[in-house]
């Protein structure tokens, strides 16, 4: 066992080691906590730097505010237009029956053929109504002849009751014998004139110009012909040109267009003048001009509708009957309106607006209520002035409230170009 001093000394060796132990852990816990505050303070300090630097590159390039096109709305005269989708129909459409019965002869027409009036279009065999025309003008000569025989007897009659020849029974008997002669003869003559008829009738001519159907009957076939209802449909005829178009409209705008009608300003049409206009399913514009000549008379007590008809003319041969188009009907009397691109429109729900450009460049929005279209320009009813600078290009890359950098529109409005254009 060592001795109590050796022990001591290791002891109080051991004491220190461990003192000196806890001392440098101090102090590297103490320079870890001073190592790690320092770069914090340093990486605080470097944000602060770049936050500094960002915020100004950022005052230094903020871009500056978007272009727009302005342009004030146009003022113009216009009238409403309403829209209603309708039928064309023919003119004249007949059907093409026969009038005596026959055998058919020959068809002078093709199937879907332009036809004038009075064109040849169905012969029937002529030889039986030419002998009965013979027939009646050979009666008719024998009647002629009795009634001269009559004439003349009646004539010696009188010669003879003068002179006691013959009673007076005798000369009344004569005389009746020249008046049944006459009626004899009026009665052939009527046989005539109705045999003439009946061979007449066996050519079938146009009664309308206009376009023909398909043939219903072909030659060597019986027609049955007359004014009954069983009689041979041959063909059918509907005229072209002009050509109607028809239209139904609701009670409100019929009561509409009577009220307008009775302070003078008459859009109904019943006395004609109205100027309509029309597209069919493939256009795109009412390019078609015509005129309403006709509203019906009564409403349509199961649809609440009236009828209206419009005529068009139809020199190119386009429209046919049955063909659907829409028309536009004037549905107001002439008025002042303003009117804005179509493309400066804006949409927030159900709502429409147009963005206005106020005395210090800021996009206002204005809530407006629209009307019809014109040349690319929408009617705005209410919600903006004539003074105002209505955004009509841009309306995309800005939003209300937004300051703008406004360009006025030097451009014509659409209407005026095209006008310019058609006089240049």
């Amino acid at each position: 066992m060592p001795p109590p001093s050796v022990a001591n000394r290791t002891y109080m060796r051991a004491a220190e080691s461990r003192r000196d132990q806890a001392s440098l852990m101090r102090n590297s816990f103490a320079r870890t906590i001073f190592v790690r505050f320092t770069s914090a303070t340093a990486c605080l300090a470097l944000a602060g730097v770049l936050v500094g630097c960002s915020s100004g590159q950022n005052q230094a390039s903020a871009p500056p505010p978007p272009s727009v096109t302005v342009a004030k709305p146009v003022q113009r005269t216009i009238i409403d237009q309403d829209e209603y989708v309708g039928r064309f129909v023919a003119v004249d459409s007949v059907e093409i029956r026969a009038r005596v019965s026959g055998y058919l002869e020959k068809i002078a027409f093709e199937d879907g053929q332009m036809v004038k009036q009075g064109d040849l279009l169905f012969t029937i065999d002529k030889r039986p109504f030419q002998a009965a025309l013979d027939q009646a003008n050979a009666n008719l000569a024998q009647a002629k002849a009795n009634l001269a025989f009559a004439e003349a007897d009646l004539a010696r009659g009188q010669e003879l009751v003068r002179n006691k020849t013959i009673t007076e029974q005798t000369f009344d008997q004569r005389t009746q014998a020249k008046r049944v002669a006459e009626a004899s003869v009026q009665a052939q003559e009527a046989a005539v004139q109705q045999a003439k008829l009946d061979l007449e009738f066996t050519e079938l001519r146009a009664p309308v110009a206009g376009r023909i159907g398909d043939r219903r009957v072909s030659p060597g076939n019986l027609v049955t012909g007359g004014t009954s209802g069983n009689t041979t449909l041959l063909a059918t005829i509907v005229s072209t040109n002009p050509i109607r178009f028809e239209f139904t409209f609701d009670e409100a705008a019929y009561l509409r267009y009577e009220r307008l009608s009775s302070r003078g300003e008459d859009v109904t049409g019943r006395e004609g003048g109205v100027y309509v206009s029309l597209k069919l399913l493939d256009e795109s514009d009412f390019k078609h001009s015509g005129s309403l000549d006709f509203v019906d008379n009564v409403i349509d007590r199961t649809s609440g509708t009236i009828r209206g008809r419009a005529e068009f003319a139809n020199d190119q041969g386009l429209f046919t009957p049955g063909m659907f188009a829409r028309i536009r009907v004037p549905g107001s009397p002439a008025y002042p309106a303003l009117l804005v691109p179509d493309v400066a429109i804006g949409s927030e729900q159900a709502r429409k607006y147009v963005l206005v450009v106020d005395s210090e460049n800021i996009a206002r929005p204005k809530y407006v209520t629209l009307g019809d279209i014109y040349d690319g320009l929408r009617v705005i009813k209410s919600g903006i002035a004539a003074d105002d600078r209505v955004v009509v290009n841009g309306i995309a890359r800005i939003r209300p409230g937004l300051k703008v950098t406004p360009e006025e529109d030097k451009s014509p409005p659409p209407g005026e170009a095209n006008s310019n254009a058609k006089n240049g």
